[in-house]
């Protein structure tokens, strides 16, 4: 054992893990929820105005804002819709720690139910799969009441304005340079190249973690509007328990771990408990942040291939310690005014208005597309869980004199797409949808990314969430720290500059756990089937976090369960591009058909490469498995594993684990970039619908592959990208 023998008590003592790690929730379709006031304006819902714009994009989230936002600020008249309203000032969205309790706001909550598998008997293997019992409740689970219905993997998605920038968990990781050379090469558009595209990123930054004369590499930007800090290890490092998980996972990468042990066991000497006094611990969380120290963003030639540990930048704005998101972009944009008091942008936002079709010239030798229909009306789309047979909305239409702009998403945008007629002729046919263009690969090419979590209960609760309830009561003392700077006399923000460097800068510590969404460290590796460039992904988090379900926020960290830590491992650039988003139905209302095909299946070559993806999670799996048994070694403190259950061992048995219990939540792909020639290509080098005018797609659904470990700053990325090329066209 290598720390000192103060630590001995705890070694005694059993982990009371869960005593059933399985999932097991009943919920409400609704859930009754808090109804705290918003902490700030927010935007009224008003349909469109019944004028011409230039632009008309449609949705609002990482694609939609950031593009709609670029052209206004050219002078462009613009209309920026989605079908739910503006909750970006409620305490879900604006508090870092809280964005699993903003996945299921009801009101922001848009939730799929999905498929992994055609085959019934694998889908049923999952322990998270959601039925409707008969009494209109979401069970997740194996043993749904008699009678009820399978519904599916829920996907929760964010609609109003940002979406999912709303609830994402706040990573904002670069996506690999080669994700960027490939378009490049498919499309022979320089501009995709990883150069021009990092230009994009340093345009949008706000780099709060170094300063410019730390930004060796030449990687950041410090005057946009994308915020970007880093954890504040000081938060996580009083507690012995955390401090032995990251020297376990420091040590199992053979970095030099010399410096922290030091500091752990001189703190450790002085305060013989299991829970530090923050003076002592000062030296521990400098020397974890040094460890740490490594930027994921930079700019080096080995970044994208590095074997790291390192902390992970996160779009949180200092020093308020809020999310930053381009809703706030948005807002600010359509909100400015002149002097005399005018509208200073011609941004106008629609909220609570649902596209329901794109509009077309087809009198031209090209079908032109000329504006969009819509319903306005609250809760019309039937994934809102208050949707409801009463909620039809009220019709309109808005004209586009230049182009209309897609950026719904990877599900919503190939809806929308086939409902005006555009994707595979056999598919709208059956549904007696008009045909406007035969484009086979709408809805075809659906990827994401395999996640899959390792957990572990500790002996007792991690200190970092001690006095937190989470919001669910009104006298939440985490909450009063982060809202008034750890201060509740006082509702002033801090004013300088944290110092986000040492990990341990009081000002920022003051504002508590809040301040942070928990992730505390990231794994960047390759795996053994790997190829250039990083494929796995490994997040340390302070939770018993076993994938999405509804009600899950109920299970992940609670205001009496805290003894949970997980290492969330994420397969990256997954080799599965089988699955489809398909109608159900030609009323714009309804959900379509969502089903991935995980790990190749239906697909021969597809189940072939699936094998090389099951084998790089099963390494990560094990990684982080590896990294609970060597904490009682090397830090003193025990974990018991409970997620997988200790029974899953052999690598045969982490595989199928993998196999039944992996999810993901970055749908991409659904409306590829492709090259000229290609039956199944959608949209050109300037995403531009193919074979028809004045139509683009700008999301997610865009990429032809699926692009690094995490998607926000990608898409982004793209929409400064699309913001280009169209203002290029503009101009001619």
């Amino acid at each position: 054992m290598i720390l000192t023998a103060a630590l001995a008590f705890l070694n005694a003592l059993v982990c009371l893990a869960a005593a059933n790690a399985a999932i097991d929730v009943t919920v409400p379709r609704t859930p009754v929820q808090n109804d705290y006031p918003p902490n700030g304006p927010q935007l009224p819902a008003n349909p469109p105005g019944n004028k011409t714009y230039e632009y008309i994009v449609v949705g609002s989230g990482a694609g939609g804002s950031p593009l709609a936002a670029r052209l206004a600020l050219a002078g462009h008249s613009v209309l920026l819709i989605d079908a739910g309203g503006d909750y970006g000032a409620i305490r879900e969205v604006e508090v870092p720690s809280l964005y699993i309790g903003a996945s299921e706001r009801n009101e922001l909550n848009w939730g799929y139910f999905t498929r992994h598998y055609t085959n019934e008997t694998q889908t049923k293997r999952d322990r998270k799969l959601t039925y409707l019992t008969p009494n209109g409740e979401y069970y997740s689970g194996v043993n749904p009441p008699k009678g009820s219905k399978m519904l599916g993997n829920y996907y929760p998605r964010v609609g109003g304005l940002g979406g999912c920038t709303e609830h994402l968990a706040l990573l904002a990781v670069l996506p690999a340079n080669d994700d960027w050379e490939y378009i490049k090469n498919l499309t022979g558009d320089k501009n995709w190249g990883a150069r021009n595209m990092r230009g994009y990123f340093k345009m949008m930054e706000k780099n709060q973690y170094l300063s410019a004369r730390e930004d060796v590499t030449k990687a950041h930007g410090f005057s946009g509007w994308l915020s970007t800090t880093i954890e504040p290890m000081g938060l996580f490092t009083p507690d012995i328990k955390m401090d032995s998980i990251f020297l376990s996972a420091a040590s199992s990468r053979g970095l030099d771990t010399s410096g922290l042990l030091k500091s752990i066991q001189q703190a450790v000497g002085s305060v013989a408990t299991k829970v530090l006094a923050s003076n002592s611990t000062a030296s521990i969380a400098n020397s974890l942040s040094k460890l740490l120290a490594y930027d994921i963003n930079n700019n080096s030639p080995d970044r994208d291939r590095k074997d790291t540990l390192a902390r992970i930048p996160l779009s949180i704005n200092s020093p308020d310690w809020k999310r930053s998101s381009p809703r706030d972009l948005v807002y600010k944009i359509a909100t400015a005014k002149n002097a005399n008091g005018s509208k200073k942008y011609r941004l106008d936002i629609a909220l609570h208005t649902l596209a329901t079709k794109v509009v077309f010239n087809t009198k031209g030798a090209k079908p032109k597309a000329t504006g969009i229909e819509y319903l306005y009306g609250e809760a019309l789309y039937r994934a809102d869980p208050r949707s409801n047979s009463t909620h039809t909305g009220t019709p309109g239409s808005v004209r586009a004199s230049r182009e209309v702009i897609l950026a719904g998403g990877a599900f919503n945008t190939p809806q929308l797409l086939k409902l005006s007629g555009i994707g595979p002729a056999s598919e709208l046919k059956a549904h007696k949808i008009p045909l406007v263009k035969n484009l086979p690969g709408v809805g075809g090419n659906l990827q994401d990314r395999y996640e899959i979590g390792v957990s572990a209960a500790a002996p007792q609760n991690f200190t970092l969430f001690a006095n937190c309830t989470f919001i669910t009561t009104a006298d939440d003392p985490c909450y009063a720290s982060w809202a008034h700077n750890g201060n509740t006399n006082s509702s002033n923000s801090v004013t300088h500059k944290p110092v986000n460097g040492n990990g341990s800068d009081p000002a920022v510590l003051a504002r508590g756990p809040y301040a942070t969404n928990g992730l505390a460290l990231g794994l960047w590796t390759r795996s053994s089937v790997a190829g250039r460039v990083h494929d796995l992904w490994a997040g340390g988090v302070p939770g018993l976090f076993q994938g999405y379900f509804p009600g899950m926020s109920q299970t992940v960290v609670t205001p009496s369960a805290k003894n949970y830590f997980t290492w969330l491992v994420l397969k990256a650039h997954s080799r599965n591009n089988g699955g489809t988003v398909n109608l159900t139905s030609a009323d714009p209302r309804d959900t379509p058909e969502i089903t991935f095909r995980s790990f190749g299946e239906g697909s021969v070559r597809g189940e072939e490469l699936a094998k090389l993806d099951l084998k790089a999670a099963v390494e990560g799996m094990k990684w982080g498995i590896r990294v609970f048994e060597k904490v009682r070694e090397v830090g003193g403190v025990g974990v018991e594993r409970v997620w997988p259950p200790e029974s899953v061992r052999s690598d045969e048995e982490i595989e199928e684990w993998v196999r039944d219990e992996a999810w993901g939540h970055h749908a991409s792909c659904t409306c590829p970039i492709g090259a000229d020639g290609d039956p199944l290509a959608v949209l050109d080098g300037q995403l531009r619908v193919r074979g028809v005018a004045g139509l683009r797609v700008v999301d997610a659904s865009a990429f032809p592959k699926i692009p690094g470990t995490f998607p926000a700053v990608a898409i982004y990325q793209l929409a400064y990208k699309a913001a280009e090329d169209i203002l290029a066209d503009a101009r001619r």
